[in-house]
């Protein structure tokens, strides 16, 4: 095994590069001088501080809007076609090619194993989703690309662990296709399969349909909670159905009309080890379910902050919920790392499930002592980088600049300190420096930034390769439709297609 000689890393990349905030005076440097910039007091958070007029800071008069720029046709095409339907269309392709060629009857594989396509692809759509299989490929990918890997290459490392939903979609519409396929086959030569192999493979197609259904991006985005029970107990029950329809359908001997092929002649076929390996992907998460101890502060009626036992590492989302079998949701975890005797949640109160912790904050909480990846946990293959966000997006984003000091925080919100409570305000001015670290408060402010404006000079100061966006919808799209125009490399919260 050949050494690999020490990188030589500039100023920039060891983190000592001595490099200038762009603070929002340099903003302003053709209208005030330094001397002229008016500075607020901040009003403190104490219940029995005084306020009056003369401690009250008035914030200046909100900045004029710029008049509303519109996207270039290209930018829209590049960030819409991305990675997860480029994975969804190589996929649904070449299985429709190989539909094709089936139908024809130019494809005797497909003739004589139909179950084995319908159910390896299932297999693959469930495996691209499993946590374990997702972390262990983060973990390939960080340990081994990490930093001295051309740029394009870790940038493509990113997007294709970000959008391995692409493959989960293609595989599972794939599978569907071609149980219609099997189904519809069976029908026409029906004289040689017994009836409840007609019902069964019916009921499994019906199922696996309202699971593809409950998936849908409109489903899962405007309705969530109905995605979570749907997805989930239809998703169940179709790997209920597989495995019936999978051993009826290969224990029937068509020659003399009876069950005949059973135990061993089962275990050989292909189909079966693929339901096999599609129930052990589906169950090992479930395994790390726990119903664990929580702390939770109320810092403000729009906030919950979740504590919990235990230190992690910086990019991974944690999936909570009051039951255990029902309506996860996923929240990005806070922590100063590994050996921390705590992690956090921020929880922003908005649905059924969020408001519910602050009208009846629980003692124990159901979770999975496993964590997934999100894309900050990618953070390790560059030198440097920004992490931009806003209100509760802090959640995703903080950990990676807390444990990285190569990585630089844009925070944008409203009343941060008294929204956000003292936990989360003292994990970052106790982490991150002020040479790394732009808060922007809107209410202070009077207004939303300019927010390309203050990315662009960060981004050039910082010798950043790459941003990592967490907003809401509107904010997302203006944010990473910007970067693209000026070049830079970003990835935003993503919304599965």
């Amino acid at each position: 095994m050949s050494t690999r000689p020490a990188l030589a890393y500039n100023d920039a990349e060891k983190g000592t590069l001595d490099v200038r905030s762009p603070q929002i005076a340099d903003l302003a440097r053709d209208e005030k001088k330094e001397s002229d910039i008016e500075v607020f007091a901040v009003q403190s958070l104490k219940k029995d501080a005084p306020v009056t007029p003369s401690n009250v800071a008035k914030p200046p008069p909100p900045p004029t809007k710029p008049a509303k720029k519109s996207t270039p046709l290209w930018v829209l095409w590049i960030i819409w076609y991305n990675s997860y339907r480029r994975f969804f269309t190589v996929i649904f392709t070449l299985n429709f090619i190989g539909l094709g060629f089936a139908i024809a009857g130019k494809w005797p594989y497909a003739a004589k194993y139909p179950g084995a396509l319908v159910v390896g692809n299932l297999n693959v759509a469930v495996l691209v989703r499993n946590e374990i299989f997702g972390r262990c490929l983060y973990l390939f990918v960080n340990t081994f690309f990490a930093k001295w890997t051309p740029l394009w290459f870790r940038l493509a490392c990113t997007s294709t662990l970000q959008h391995l939903g692409g493959i989960h979609s293609g595989c599972a519409i794939s599978g569907f296709a071609w149980i219609i396929l099997m189904v519809v086959h069976q029908f026409k030569t029906k004289y040689l399969f017994n009836d409840s192999i007609l019902a069964f493979g019916v009921i499994t197609t019906v199922v696996l349909f309202v699971t593809i259904c409950a998936g849908l991006p409109w489903v899962r985005n405007t309705h969530h909670n109905v995605f979570e029970r749907n997805h989930r107990f239809f998703g169940w029950t179709s790997l209920v159905m597989t495995w019936v329809y999978t051993i009826v359908t290969n224990a029937y001997d068509s020659a003399d009309g009876k069950f005949d092929h059973i135990g061993r002649y089962v275990v050989q076929q292909q189909a079966f080890w693929y339901t096999v390996g599609m129930s052990v992907f589906i169950v090992l998460p479930w395994i790390c379910t726990r119903h664990a101890k929580v702390d939770i502060e109320l810092p403000s009626p729009k906030v919950a902050v979740l504590r919990f036992e235990r230190g992690m590492q910086q990019g991974l989302l944690a999936r909570i919920s009051r039951s255990a079998v029902k309506e996860y949701h996923a929240f990005g975890i806070i922590s100063e790392g590994t050996h921390a005797k705590y992690h956090y949640l921020i929880c922003g109160v908005q649905g059924d499930f969020t408001k519910s912790l602050v009208n009846d904050p629980p003692r124990r909480i159901w979770t999975r002592e496993l964590k997934f990846a999100g894309v900050s946990n990618t953070s390790t293959l560059y030198k440097r980088g920004i992490r931009i966000c806003t209100g509760t997006g802090l959640g995703a984003a903080l950990s990676t600049c807390i444990q990285s000091p190569y990585w630089y925080l844009i925070w944008i919100g409203s009343d941060q300190e008294k929204t956000f409570g003292p936990t989360i305000s003292n994990l970052i001015h106790r982490h991150v420096g002020p040479e790394r670290l732009l808060l922007w408060d809107s209410k202070v402010r009077g207004g939303r930034p300019p927010t390309m404006k203050i990315l662009k000079e960060v981004y050039d100061s910082w010798q950043a390769e790459v941003v990592f966006i967490t907003s809401n919808y509107v904010g997302n799209f203006e944010i990473q439709h910007g970067c693209k125009e000026l070049g830079i490399p970003a990835f935003g919260t993503l919304w599965d297609f």
